[in-house]
């Protein structure tokens, strides 16, 4: 994953997102080991969308952003993956959780 992202914070953003996904496709999709295709498909995507953000260090939470760069369907996804795994994040990744929290608390980057 490092050769994808530019920057260490990039790179966290692209860990939490993953262990997201992860946490909803074993609770929902049973997946032990390894993500189901639609899971898989979505890391991809969110990979993907965060290699191309145009705001890339100074970002904040997707949720904030004022930029909507996921397609609707996928926005669609992702918003039920963080709905589930965000409250779950700070029993399983506190430290992700925590930083994610604090990434929250920017100002959002404005269009330019």
């Amino acid at each position: 994953m490092p050769q994808f992202f530019s920057s260490r914070r990039l790179q966290r953003e692209a860990r939490t997102v993953e262990a997201m996904i992860r946490l909803f496709c074993r609770d929902h999709h049973s997946s032990r080991a390894a993500l189901c295709e639609e899971c898989r498909e979505l890391l991809t995507y969110a990979r993907k969308r965060l290699r191309h953000c145009p705001f890339q260090e100074q970002k904040t939470a997707c949720g904030k952003c004022p930029v909507h760069c996921y397609a609707p369907g996928k926005r669609d996804q992702i918003k039920a993956v963080m709905r589930y795994a965000g409250p779950r994040m700070l029993f399983f990744h506190p430290i992700l959780a925590l930083l994610h929290l604090i990434d929250g608390l920017r100002k959002p980057p404005t269009k330019s």
